[in-house]
């Protein structure tokens, strides 16, 4: 205890603390985004950045080719490499467990004319806050492990544990890549590991820390509606042809109500039953149904029962993690511009996605979805053609929230807030979670630093500096 009291002390000394964000600040300045070619190089930049500092720290660490080689982007047939993928070893004590910790160095595109009120990739404190972007998503986090071990260094002191890294550079834009080696070094990297640390998600409140053990997975799909070869004039073609945007609409109308309930056929029907005791936990979170209108700024929630704030708790609780939803996202091809264009769109496309749990089939509700979306055209008696696309982007993921790697982070978010953390799900998804699991065998704990109002993908991306600091306390 005399040990990791020492260690306390030292993170907690402001000197130390001004450092540990001055090396966000180096971090957050290198612009990471993978999803832009022009910005492709300064992917490479951070994986070799992060691959220095981890050489430094005695890790060893090798710098892998990512096994998918390139990407093309959508506006050249140019390919373009992708980054290569971080593996790293710290400790090989065969009486010690063995953890692995995984996170990513890439970002979302970011700049001040989005609406950022502080330049993004320029790190900036405001009132304990750290703006910038990646600072919450997923640098911060990433580099709170790296200073933890810095500092046990520093003291003298050895870790509890051996430590094993895997760090990407593509997961804003779908992980390419990090599947296929996970499984190539299912039998040697990830062969010892005993546990899984992912924190790469955010509390549910602002001032209670939690442990996550669910997660959706999502499927995203695409309909293309074709009525003409070229967009046509409405007033020369209005009234002859049968609009495209007419069928999107109405096809939209019949996969969701006004409830939000998803109108296709047996969505419903394998969705994990309430277990015992289960509402029990929602019970106990800490989670303001007020305040979580106010920071979103609705009216009114999906669940909410007037008068009873427990059943609204658990209500939205429920919608947001454990059941599926559908949600309508977008049109492409029809004109989104604040001017008048008198345009009937010859090709329109509407994107929509479903989250999915427990235990619901991917390969089922992909069918069932697109099934009854060409039933619904058809029945309609459009001439237009329908064709219907879609993309994995996640299967769901449920952890035992009761064993021993669970218990630990608890244990650890105990000794550095005094109080036991909330069991939580996300509603998102985060695919390498279950590539993870798959590989190992082993339990796989996401373990969030951020705040709820960290605004990850958003302008003013922040990290609170508490969190940060406390970052590299629990992790310890």
């Amino acid at each position: 205890m005399a040990g990791i009291q020492s260690f306390f002390e030292y993170v907690d000394r402001k000197d130390n603390q001004d450092r540990f964000v001055e090396h966000l600040s180096q971090w957050v300045a290198v612009k990471s985004v993978s999803a832009s070619r022009e910005d492709r190089g300064k992917c490479f930049e951070m994986m070799n950045l992060v691959r220095d500092e981890m050489v430094k720290l005695g890790i060893d660490v090798e710098l892998c080719d990512n096994p998918d080689k390139y990407q093309t982007f959508e506006d050249s047939e140019e390919p373009v490499p992708l980054p290569p993928i971080i593996l790293g070893k710290l400790g090989g004590d065969l009486n010690k467990k063995t953890i692995c910790v995984y996170g990513h160095l890439d970002v979302q595109p970011a700049e001040i004319t989005d609406g950022w009120d502080t330049e993004p990739f320029v790190l900036q404190e405001i009132d304990g806050k750290l703006y910038g972007r990646g600072s919450t998503d997923d640098k911060g986090p990433v580099l709170c492990w790296l200073e933890m071990i810095h500092s046990f260094q520093t003291l003298k002191m050895d870790l509890p544990v051996n430590l094993k890294f895997c760090f990407e550079g593509m997961e804003e834009s779908g992980s390419e890549g990090l599947e296929t080696l996970i499984e190539l070094r299912r039998d040697t990297f990830f062969k010892d590991v005993d546990y899984v640390c992912i924190s790469d998600n955010y509390w549910l409140g602002k001032k209670t820390p939690c442990l996550t053990y669910g997660l959706r997975g999502c499927l995203y799909f695409h309909a293309e509606i074709k009525c003409a070869k070229n967009d046509l004039h409405s007033g020369i073609y209005g009234g002859q042809v049968h609009e495209g945007m007419v069928d999107l609409v109405h096809l939209w109308s019949k996969l969701i109500d006004q409830k939000h309930h998803c109108l296709v056929p047996g969505f419903y029907d394998d969705v994990e039953p309430l277990g015992d005791g289960e509402t029990d936990i929602y019970d106990r979170i800490d989670f303001d149904v007020n305040d979580f209108k106010k920071d979103i700024k609705v009216n009114r929630l999906i669940g909410e029962v007037e008068g009873d704030n427990i059943k609204s708790k658990r209500n939205i609780l429920m919608n947001r993690w454990r059941y599926p939803t559908l949600s309508l996202h977008g049109i492409h091809g029809a004109y989104d511009g604040d001017r008048s264009k008198t345009v009937i769109p010859g090709t329109i496309t509407g994107h929509f996605s479903c989250r999915i749990v427990p235990n619901q089939n991917v390969e089922d509700i992909e069918k069932k979805v697109m099934d009854y979306c060409y039933q619904v055209h058809r029945e309609s008696g459009s001439p237009n053609k329908l064709t219907m696309r879609n993309d994995t982007g996640g299967i769901w993921w449920k952890g035992d929230y009761e064993d021993n790697n669970f218990k630990a982070g608890a244990n650890a978010m105990f000794k550095v807030f005094g109080k036991q953390p909330d069991l939580t799900r996300e509603g998102g998804s985060i695919p390498v979670t279950l590539a993870l699991q798959q590989a190992t065998g082993k339990s796989v704990m996401l373990l969030p630093v951020g705040a709820c109002d960290d605004g990850a993908h958003s302008q003013n991306e922040k990290f609170n500096r508490l969190n940060f600091i406390n970052g590299v306390r629990y992790f310890s």
